[in-house]
């Protein structure tokens, strides 16, 4: 089974609307980046992980326009590529088993670009993703909570749904959940977009 070019469509564009209401000077910088329509499309073969049993917990946002867009995601999951940057060797295998992303617009995705990458970032509960830093600016959109996000050396901060998280080319970051998973979208501009970070 191949990628499912009208899934795959209807999430990027309800991606789309949905970022383009926030209000974030550095995100307009990256949207500006973002393909125009019709997209550039290539064949991905879907591809699943264990973490991505998360998202049916994360169906009861109360936010409206994150519940719809937590929903199209999980219509579209199994026709998704979802993969790993990261071996057992870095974090273990219990991090593997709680770990995944699915590329919509890059250089994996099935929407091609080379100089924007967006998609999802899924971690399950109990979860902690060490400091890391890589060459791209980040942006990340937290869609559930509670979350815990760091910076450089900074303290640990409880970050809220639908707030654009942004780190600068190499600034170390970390995250981390508590019982309920994290589901965020990253843009990542600039650099290599299919780099794997930096762990500090």
């Amino acid at each position: 089974m191949l990628v499912s070019k009208t899934k795959v469509i209807a999430l990027t564009d309800t991606v789309h609307m949905f970022l383009s209401d926030l209000d974030s000077v550095p995100l307009s910088r990256f949207l500006a980046h973002w393909p125009l329509k019709p997209y550039n499309l290539r064949t991905i073969a879907p591809g699943s992980l264990p973490v991505v049993a998360c998202l049916p917990m994360l169906a009861a946002a109360t936010d409206n326009k994150i519940a719809v867009l937590i929903e199209t995601l999980a219509a579209a999951a199994e026709h998704l590529f979802w993969g790993q940057t990261y071996t057992q060797a870095d974090f273990g295998r219990d991090f593997l088993q709680n770990y995944g992303w699915t590329e919509l617009i890059g250089l994996r995705g099935p929407i091609a670009s080379h100089t924007l990458a967006c998609g999802f970032l899924l971690l399950g509960p109990n979860t902690h993703y060490p400091r890391h830093s890589h060459t791209a600016e980040e942006i990340y959109v937290p869609l559930s909570a509670p979350t815990y996000w760091t910076q450089g050396e900074d303290d640990w901060i409880r970050r809220p749904c639908g707030v654009p998280l942004h780190h600068r080319s190499g600034l170390a970051h970390g995250m981390r959940t508590a019982s309920t998973p994290l589901l965020a979208l990253y843009l990542w501009y600039g650099g290599d977009l299919a780099q794997k970070s930096h762990i500090e």
